[in-house]
């Protein structure tokens, strides 16, 4: 019994290391970025998501936004960031960026929005040329209530870029600023549909322990059988 069982103990070794595979296999690394993690010029793509946040659909519809914007001489932007480099916050990532295009020689009128998926934030900012035009207040709240609102309303960002967009368009055209959104009080209905991440992890843990009953049953059954 104790020769079978050592013979067997590679075979129990082998699932428990394929367990552990699967666990690894199914996380999706996530890289910190920084500004070196760009171009070094502003790139022909208004949007760039890396992280894919934005459908095919709802992408076109922002890049289209942000293209409107270079009838007022503006080179428009827009970066969504899944994980910032350690120590790195939102605006300065965007503050670094800005200095790194502008010292390519192109257009000195850049404007920037910038998501951070984490924490479901966005930030606005923009070029020194821009500054008497769209000043830091306005760029403020544009960030935090005109597209922040949509985001803790559930995490709508084609909406929240949209709004943005519309909001400092308005005053590049000589408008007045249309201010903040009115605040709403939204409840959230409970649901016991999972989400993406919840299915990955539930089919992660029930490969693991299928693989684990199946290293612990298999030698059990197999002794039990020659032992007869």
């Amino acid at each position: 019994m104790l020769e079978l069982c050592k013979a067997l103990q590679p075979a129990r070794l082998l699932l428990m290391a394929l367990a552990i595979g699967l666990l690894l296999a199914t996380a999706t690394p996530v890289w910190a970025l920084s500004a070196q993690s760009y171009p070094s010029a502003p790139p022909s793509e208004r949007l760039l998501d890396a992280s894919g946040l934005f459908s095919r659909a709802a992408a076109a519809e922002v890049e289209q936004a942000l293209e409107a914007l270079s009838k007022d001489d503006v080179d428009a932007h827009m970066v969504t960031v899944e994980r910032l480099d350690y120590g790195l916050s939102l605006g300065q990532l965007g503050n670094q960026l800005l200095d790194r295009w502008a010292e390519s020689g192109g257009n000195p009128r850049q404007l920037l929005f910038l998501y951070d998926l984490q924490t479901k934030s966005a930030e606005v900012l923009a070029s020194a040329p821009l500054a008497d035009t769209l000043e830091a207040p306005l760029l403020r709240s544009t960030g935090r209530a005109t597209m922040g609102q949509p985001l803790r309303q559930g995490a709508r960002y084609r909406q929240a870029s949209l709004d943005g967009i519309a909001r400092l368009q308005t005053v590049l055209e000589g408008g007045a600023d249309p201010g903040e959104p009115a605040t709403a009080e939204l409840v959230q209905l409970p649901t016991t549909v999972p989400t993406h991440e919840q299915t990955q992890s539930s089919n992660a843990r029930t490969w693991v322990i299928v693989l684990l009953a199946v290293g612990t049953i298999v030698p059990m059954l197999t002794w039990w059988i020659f032992s007869r």
